[in-house]
């Protein structure tokens, strides 16, 4: 039986989507080959080895179970694992993969991945480099672009240089995507920080908004279309899963429409035509490697309303997996249940051990 690590929590904004996605996670780790350790970073960034109850972690009450001890992961590879520290004695426990169900900065951004890395824990999702690229949007864009995959028009600017020329950047910005633009911060998920700007006004007080999140922000031209998302799966070999399509409950798919709000609406699959749900797929796959993606993400476009075409949007390497969370929905969809997926996604992490 091999020893899987399980990573929730995380000092982002999305810590608490983490608590959620990971004690579903958990819950369907098959039984009969690993052995669970559960391995939390809270808000403040302290690190913990949970012993308790999975279903406190969707509560944000196993700080208090009295079931944690301090524990970090060693980067030393003669001891590939984590230490548990325990008052005057540590614990050495040896993890044969990893899996960081966490969510934004400091958790899907390549600074996790490289210390698994250096510790030589084969873990679930993208390496380094990927994971880095795909967190930030503008590099995204960049690599969609050379790849040749159509996208929305777009600017990025890092919050220091709009400040020294805020009045050219936001002329700038007009002139070239023209109303309305979407406005977002280059390193942030599930949609924090997302603005949509109608006037010079509301488009300087986006920029403020989204340089809360980073300190870079992405400019985007409007696209009126469907919004639909597609899973990805595997390494070298990655295949598309199902198309589904969001029918958001606000004006467009933030995080309050995602987590907190019932009333959006998911398609499974899209009501799209067929030709342009292969063309999703096949869009899919093309960024996915252009990124050098491995394991798992979901890569999201628009379908244009009035010209059919479909424009890329952005890619996600660690999404979630809650109970409404779109990527175990399309690839259930495919036929791969949410036990099998997590089984799955742990042998395409050992897969590549030998490539790390």
């Amino acid at each position: 039986m091999k020893n899987a690590l399980i990573l929730f929590g995380g000092v982002s904004s999305e810590h608490y989507v983490s608590l959620v996605s990971a004690s579903y996670v958990i819950r369907n780790v098959p039984a009969d080959e690993y052995r669970i350790y559960m391995l939390g970073i809270t808000l403040d960034g302290e690190w913990y080895l949970y012993d308790g109850d999975v279903e406190l972690l969707p509560k944000d009450k196993w700080l208090e179970s009295g079931k944690i001890r301090k524990a970090v992961i060693s980067p030393d590879r003669q001891d590939s694992g984590i230490i548990v520290l325990d008052g005057d004695k540590c614990e050495k426990i040896k993890i044969d993969v990893a899996f960081p169900v966490l969510h934004g900065a400091n958790g899907e951004d390549g600074t996790v991945q490289g210390l698994l890395e250096l510790s030589g824990i084969p873990y679930v999702g993208s390496g380094v480099l990927a994971s880095s690229c795909c967190m930030d949007k503008a590099v995204t864009n960049t690599v969609a672009d050379t790849a040749g995959v159509p996208q929305a028009k777009w600017l990025s600017v890092i919050e220091n240089d709009y400040r020294k020329s805020k009045d050219a950047f936001l002329n700038k910005a007009i002139d070239y995507l023209n109303f309305p633009i979407f406005v977002k911060p280059a390193n942030a998920g599930s949609s924090v920080g997302i603005s949509k700007a109608g006037d010079i006004k509301a488009l300087a007080d986006a920029l403020e908004i989204a340089f809360k999140e980073d300190k870079k922000a992405v400019l985007e031209s409007f696209v009126d279309g469907y919004e639909v998302e597609c899973a990805v799966l595997g390494n070298y070999d990655a295949k598309a899963m199902s198309v589904g399509q969001i029918k958001p409950a606000n004006e467009f798919y933030d995080y309050e429409a995602k987590y907190e709000n019932s009333a959006s609406e998911l398609y499974i699959p899209a009501k799209i035509t067929d030709a342009q749900t292969e063309e999703v797929k096949k869009l899919a796959v093309k960024v996915y490697k252009a990124l050098g993606c491995a394991g798992l993400s979901r890569v999201d476009f628009f379908v244009g309303k009035n010209d059919g075409k479909v424009y890329f949007n952005e890619i996600n390497t660690l999404p979630g997996f809650t109970p409404i969370s779109m990527y175990p929905k399309l690839c259930e969809h495919s036929g791969i249940e949410y036990k099998e997926l997590i089984g799955r996604l742990f042998e395409l992490a050992l897969e590549k051990k030998n490539d790390r």
